[in-house]
């Protein structure tokens, strides 16, 4: 019996094509699923000389709302935690900011992405 490839998830696949989409934009990756003791970051890049904090909602259809929706103000704590620990560990000096990176994926098919900039003060 042959085994099956695996198929990454839907969150997976999306943090790599949000990657990808940043990439595009000339951004630069220094860290992919960082973990850290309060949890996970999902892409730490640069714009520029502003280190960016991206995070990352997927969804297979919008049936419960856009992607980026679900960025509440507990998700939004629980960044600015995150990206407290990073730099405490990382000291940077220059700009920061947080975007969120919202996609739909139907049928294993991209269908949207929207990024948005500064999306937490």
């Amino acid at each position: 019996m042959l085994a099956q490839p695996m198929v990454p998830s839907l969150g997976t696949s999306g943090e790599a094509l949000a990657e990808d989409h940043l990439l595009g934009l000339g951004y630069r990756i220094v860290g992919r699923d960082v973990r850290t003791p309060l949890g996970q970051l999902d892409l730490v890049a640069m714009d520029g000389a502003t280190l960016v904090f991206v995070e990352v909602k997927t969804r297979a259809g919008t049936r419960f709302g856009l992607p980026q929706e679900a960025v509440d103000r507990r998700k939004i704590r629980k960044l600015r935690q995150l990206a407290t620990y990073y730099l405490a560990r990382h000291p940077y000096r220059g700009t920061v900011r947080f975007d969120v990176v919202g996609l739909i994926v139907e049928g294993g098919r991209l269908r949207s992405v929207e990024h948005v900039k500064n999306a937490i003060d």
